[in-house]
């Protein structure tokens, strides 16, 4: 009877042992699940950090380019204002040698030597003139003359 008693005890032991090895592996895999989903929770955060990050670069770059074209554009636009600037400085040399022109021409009108050139400019002209009118004069002259 006694012999018996022990191996039913025995038995309930093997039983214990066995469930609570099972209850050891069934917590160690759900802390293993739990570790996983950690893990996967952690993975996926890391993701969305990264993607943000990208994002942010991508708008970093974005503003890069911008400003780089804005300052491309200022350049264009101070070279335009450089060739601007040029092109106002040779007009205004130019009309200063006109001016300087001018007033070489004054001096000369003092002295005699222009007067002389004038004098002969308005001779040359009003020769021309003569010639035109004396030339329209005949032609009228001609039909008044037949009825004569």
């Amino acid at each position: 009877m006694k012999k018996k008693k022990k191996k039913k005890k025995k038995k309930m032991m093997m039983k214990m042992t066995l469930l609570m090895m099972m209850m050891m592996i069934m917590i160690m895999m759900m802390m293993m699940m739990m570790m996983m989903m950690m893990m996967m929770m952690m993975m996926m955060m890391m993701m969305m950090m990264m993607m943000v990050m990208m994002m942010m670069m991508m708008m970093m770059m974005m503003m890069m380019m911008m400003m780089m074209m804005m300052m491309m554009m200022m350049m264009m636009m101070m070279m335009m204002m450089m060739m601007m600037m040029m092109m106002m400085m040779i007009m205004m040399t130019m009309m200063m040698m006109m001016i300087m022109m001018m007033m070489m021409m004054m001096m000369m009108i003092q002295t005699n030597l222009f007067y002389f050139m004038f004098i002969s400019l308005r001779d040359l002209v009003s020769t021309k003139l003569l010639q035109l009118y004396r030339v329209r004069n005949l032609s009228r002259e001609k039909p008044m003359k037949r009825l004569h």
